[in-house]
């Protein structure tokens, strides 16, 4: 009786994990509209971009590349802001894992 629970715990969470997909996939492409001002912005960003992987950071000291570093770890996430999107968490997976477990 455990095995079958167990085969149709897997055989469930591997039909929702694929309509999950399915359903991304679409909510992404509805999403993907930006209004001007984050076009603009995101060329910008795109343009910054070039420019800090045109620089020679040989001669930089040690302050200017931690800069460097963080301008770009704020530009990644606003960029990651403006896309959405839709993501699990660690404690998520733990429990969905936990629950498996028991089931089994």
């Amino acid at each position: 009786m455990k095995k079958l629970f167990a085969i149709l715990a897997l055989f469930a969470s591997t039909q929702l994990l694929v309509a999950a997909s399915a359903n991304d996939d679409n909510s992404k492409k509805g999403k993907t509209e930006l209004t001007e001002a984050q076009k603009e912005r995101l060329a910008e960003i795109e343009a910054r971009v070039d420019e800090i992987k045109a620089m020679d950071f040989s001669t930089m000291s040690k302050e200017e590349k931690k800069d460097v570093r963080m301008e770009l770890k704020d530009m990644k996430e606003e960029a990651k802001r403006a896309g959405g999107g839709v993501y699990i968490s660690v404690g998520a997976i733990i429990i969905i894992l936990l629950i498996l477990i028991l089931v089994t």
